[in-house]
Order: C-alpha cells, then structure tokens, then sequence
C-alpha cells in the first residue's frame, strides 16, 4: 500500500470530514435500500465510529498489531449482521464519498492505492467475522437483566445473565444492545471476574443525550432482554503473582478495576497491590463499600481515596492524585492498571512514566497523530463534556 498517498489524501479528506460522511452513507443507502434498516435512525454516533476506524487504519499502517485490530473489528462487526456483500457496498460508497470530498486531490493513483487499501481491510475483517463463526462464537450473546440497582440519580449497576456461556476476562469491556434503542450499540465495562452463576455486572451512567445510558439506567427493568457483543480491550492483567502492582480508577473506570481487583482476591495470597480511586466529587465515591470489601479480601491491598474538595473544580481531583502518585514510592517495581476519562490519563500516563513505572497498562487512548481528526472528524456536533461516571469517555480499543 502506498501509506503516503493514503495519508495525504485523507488529511484532505478529513478537513471535510462531515461533508464525506455525510455523502458516504447517502451514496450506500441510495444503491442499497435494504442496507438502512441495519443502522440506527440517529447516525451521528455511527458517523463517529466509522471515521475513528479510518483514522486509525490510517495513522497505524506500518503497525504490526494492525491485523489483529482488523481481525477483531471483524469478529465484532458480526453483531451488525456484516457480510461480503456490505462490505463490497461499503468500499464502492467509501471510494465515491472521498473522491468527492477530495476534490482536485483525488486522482486515479489515490482511487487506486485506497481501493487497494481498502480490499486489504475488508479481507481481514471478513476472516477475523469467519474465523469467530468457524470457533462457534456467536455474533452476539442474548442476556436477561436479573438485577437493577440505582446507585443515585444518574448512575446504576445492571446484573445480566447471559442464557449461554459467554467468557471474558476481568477487565475487558462489552458492547450492550436494548429494544428500547433499536440498533445502537454501546460500550461499558465488565465490572467482576468469573462467577459460578455467570452473572455479570455492568455500571451504567447516564449522560445528557445519552439514548442507551438512559434507557439502561432509567428504563430498563429486571427480567428485561439485552444483548451482549463479543467483549474486547486491553486492561488485562499480565502480572506475576510475584510482581507488586497498582491500581488506578476514576469514575466508572472503577468497573474494570474492581474486575482486576476480585480476580486477585481469588488467586494466590500475599500480593502487594494498592489503588488509588478517584471521584470528581466526594459524594461521587460509589466504589468505596466494594473497595474496602476487597481491601479485607486482599491482605496486602492499601486503598486511597481521592476527591475534589466541597464546591472545587472536579479538576482539583486530578491534581490530588498526582500529588499521592509522586508520594509514593517504588514505582519501578510495580505493573500499573489504570482506567478513567481520556483527560485523566493524559495527564496521569506521563508522570507515572516519570515516576519510573515500567509497565502502564490501559486501553488505548489517541496517539498524537489522531488529536486533529477527533476533535474535527469524529465529533461533528459539540464533543460532549467528560463525565466521570461514564466509561465510554475512555477512548476505545
């Protein structure tokens, strides 16, 4: 693939970001009439997604992990009823909608290197979707909500059962579908390790224009169905049971925490691990009753709790606990685990690896690369607020 080509053509492209879009999905839903009803009515969202998937292919062309990343693209796109025949349709719709907003930019060689590119997306995708079949994975598990907890006004902890095995590990997030929002998919985190009953439990915040964070944290009632995707990401743990380890959660980045946390709890003793939970405000500290819960599980577990003070900026939060990272001590001895907004992280990320800690694990938030397009190209309204109680504020995998 000629990376440079494709780059140059797309940094145009991306400067009438909303504009291609916008002709992307008119063109597909002109030539494929049957194809609308596989989409939500309100496309903003899908909007979104497609161009952070571009500008992620884009800016990771030479990367080795870009397959894998197709793969699971693939393997997850099974849930919107994907086939060979959209995928065809999409790269004809994809190729027209950049040729027009390109403009005197586009030209034979460019339609040819982005035809290329894109058959070499599509094929990965397309086996990543036939390899999950071929393992007999399905393209989505059917749940049924046997729990639903109001934790305050705007946040609530779901219990789902799915009604066949669905595997996962702690720390990993899931895409949730209701009939209540028929065809949107969002992301939230896996809140708990394995159980014998398979329950799983999602924590669910409701933020303003949110359709699905308010269907679930409003609406939703117990023995209701909802489907679950494939689950996905990278906050994983990947530390001997030797290794000392840390702990940092904001928000409902406690959710996969807390999943990492009761996955210790239930493995070998004697492990040496602090968290450190971060709330904008005091009252905000949902987590605390399962922490110190967890801190009596695990012997050798310190918890710091950290907030903004009465009527202080949330951001005062942020600074408290950079102040308690740089108190501590030996940091390059220990594995780190951290979830919360992508604004947190930015500034957490570098003065841990200032501290000296070796090994950072998150899932992925934008390279330097990806700040333009997703301020410009993926947010066409009004980026919305961060809001600590919820986890699709963390940039996904």
């Amino acid at each position: 693939m000629d990376a440079q080509l494709l780059r140059s053509t797309f940094a145009v492209v991306e400067r009438r970001a909303e504009h291609a879009v916008t002709f992307f999905y008119s063109h597909l839903f002109w030539h494929n009439p049957g194809v609308r009803e596989l989409f939500p009515e309100d496309l903003r969202a899908q909007r979104d997604r497609l161009f952070a998937a571009l500008t992620h292919v884009v800016t990771h062309l030479e990367d080795p992990g870009l397959a894998e990343y197709l793969a699971h693209l693939g393997r997850d796109h099974r849930k919107f009823l994907a086939s060979p025949a959209l995928y065809a349709a999409v790269g004809t719709s994809l190729t027209a909608a950049f040729a027009h907003a390109a403009g005197a930019a586009w030209s034979v060689e460019a339609e040819k290197a982005w035809a290329e590119a894109y058959g070499y997306v599509a094929e990965l995708m397309i086996r990543g979707a036939e390899q999950a079949g071929a393992e007999g994975e399905p393209p989505w598990w059917d749940a049924v909500v046997v729990r639903h907890r109001r934790l305050d006004e705007d946040l609530a902890v779901l219990t789902l059962k799915p009604r066949r095995p669905f595997a996962y590990r702690p720390g990993q997030y899931v895409g949730v579908s209701s009939l209540r929002v028929p065809r949107v998919w969002r992301t939230y985190s896996l809140a708990n390790a394995a159980r014998a009953d398979g329950t799983v439990d999602l924590h669910v915040s409701r933020i303003p224009g949110g359709a699905m964070s308010t269907a679930l944290v409003d609406a939703v009632r117990e023995g209701e169905p909802l489907r679950l995707s494939a689950p996905g990401g990278a906050l994983t743990a990947r530390t001997a049971p030797d290794v000392p380890r840390s702990y940092i959660a904001a928000g409902t980045g406690w959710a996969p925490v807390k999943a990492l946390l009761e996955e210790v709890a239930d493995g070998p003793e004697g492990v040496e691990a602090r968290l450190f939970l971060v709330a904008r405000a005091k009252e905000y500290l949902y987590g605390k009753g399962d922490a110190e819960h967890l801190r009596e599980r695990i012997p050798g577990l310190k918890v710091t709790y950290i907030a903004s003070a009465p009527e202080r900026p949330r951001e005062q939060a942020t600074e408290r606990l950079l102040r308690a990272l740089y108190a501590c001590g030996n940091w390059p001895t220990h594995d780190v685990y951290v979830a919360g907004p992508p604004e947190l992280l930015a500034e957490t990320l570098p003065a841990l690896q200032q501290l000296g800690a070796p090994r950072v694990h998150h899932d992925r938030l934008p390279t330097p690369g990806e700040a333009r397009p997703l301020g410009t190209a993926e947010w066409f309204i009004a980026r919305p607020e961060p809001h600590w109680h919820n986890p699709a504020d963390r940039a996904p995998r």
